[in-house]
C-alpha cells in the first residue's frame, strides 16, 4: 500500500510478466537510463528506486522487477502483496507472452491490492515487423501491405477481415480496468510516460471532512444554575 505524507508519496511497484519480455529491460531504461542488448534474466527479484516529481506530489517508487521463470513463479505473490501498482508486461512479437499476462492480471485480481494501479506494456514495439499482438494501428498497416495485383474480389474478402480484426489487447486492457501503452526498452518509447503515469493515478490522501449530524461528547452535562418561577 502507498504511504502518504504531505505532498509526497512513497509506492510499492512489481513488474510482471513471462521470461524474456524485457521487464529487467524497461526497469534499467527507466532508472539508469541503460540498454543492454543481452540482459540476463532476473534471479528471484531485483530491487529498483525512483523518485518521480508529478504536479501535486513527490512520488518514490519502490519497484521490484520479478524473474519471469515459471520456477520462480510461487514468489511472486511476496512482491505483489502490498503493492500499490503493477505493470504487466509482454512482447508483441510473442503471442504466448500476452496469454501469460492474462493470467497474471487474474492473480492480481484474486490476490492483489484492491485498489492497485495496473499498467499493460507491450513491450519490444521496435520489433513491429516481427509483431504478432495486433493492435489498431498495426490492422491499418496490414491493410496497406497488400499488393493491388492481387484479384479484386479476393482482396476486398481480406479486407473485410482485416477491418473486423479486433483491437484485442486494448479491448482487454478497458475490460478489465487496465491502462495500455506499448513501450521499447531499446528506443526509450513511452518507457518514461508509463511510470509517470501510474506515479499520477495513484491515490491522495483525502482532505479530513467535518463530521456529519450531531457531536457526541462524553464530557458530563454543566447543571444549569438559572432558576424558573411559576406564576
Amino acid at each position: 500500500m502507498a504511504t502518504i505524507g504531505k505532498n509526497s508519496i512513497n509506492a510499492k511497484l512489481v513488474l510482471l510478466g513471462d521470461m524474456g519480455t524485457g521487464k529487467s529491460s524497461l526497469v534499467l531504461r527507466f532508472v539508469k537510463g541503460q540498454f543492454f542488448e543481452f540482459q540476463e534474466s532476473s534471479i528471484g527479484a531485483a530491487f529498483f528506486s525512483q523518485t518521480l516529481a508529478v504536479s501535486d506530489a513527490t512520488v518514490k517508487l519502490e519497484i521490484w522487477d520479478t524473474a519471469g521463470q515459471e520456477r520462480y513463479h510461487s514468489l511472486a505473490p511476496m512482491y505483489y502483496r502490498g503493492a500499490s501498482a503493477a505493470i504487466i508486461v509482454y512482447d508483441i512479437s510473442r503471442m504466448d507472452s500476452f496469454e501469460r499476462a492474462k493470467k497474471w492480471v487474474q492473480e492480481l485480481q484474486k490476490q492483489g491490492n484492491p485498489d492497485m494501479v495496473t499498467a499493460l506494456a507491450g513491450n519490444k514495439c521496435d520489433l513491429e515487423e516481427k509483431r504478432k499482438v495486433p493492435t489498431e494501428a498495426s490492422s491499418s498497416i496490414m491493410l496497406s501491405s497488400y499488393s493491388i495485383e492481387l484479384n479484386f474480389f479476393y482482396y476486398i474478402g481480406k479486407m473485410s477481415l482485416v477491418l473486423n480484426a479486433p483491437s484485442e489487447v486494448k479491448a482487454y486492457a478497458e475490460e478489465n480496468g487496465l491502462f495500455f501503452m506499448e513501450t521499447s526498452a531499446k528506443t526509450a518509447i513511452n518507457v518514461n510516460d508509463i511510470f509517470y503515469e501510474i506515479a499520477k493515478r495513484l491515490p491522495r490522501a483525502q482532505p479530513a471532512q467535518q463530521p456529519a449530524g450531531m457531536v457526541l461528547s462524553d464530557r458530563p452535562a454543566e447543571r444549569s444554575t438559572a432558576s424558573t418561577c411559576c406564576s
